[in-house]
């Protein structure tokens, strides 16, 4: 996992449909083509992502709906 800042910018960014509307604790993952990146979405847009492997990503989503 590393963060990355640049062409965070050209991903199409999804909201986590466990982050209210009210503004509050809000993440964002977009699927790049060897990677998915992480940021939080009260960030500025154009800040920092963190960017996860798929196989790391695919373990991590494993865990949590277990």
């Amino acid at each position: 996992m590393k963060q990355v800042t640049d062409n965070a910018d050209e991903l199409r960014w999804f909201k986590s449909s466990y982050s209210g509307s009210d503004g509050g604790d809000c993440v964002e993952v977009a699927a790049g083509q060897d990677a998915v990146y992480v940021r939080d979405s009260k960030a500025v847009a154009g800040g920092p992502a963190l960017q996860v492997g798929r196989d790391e990503w695919a373990a991590f989503v494993a865990l949590a709906v277990r």
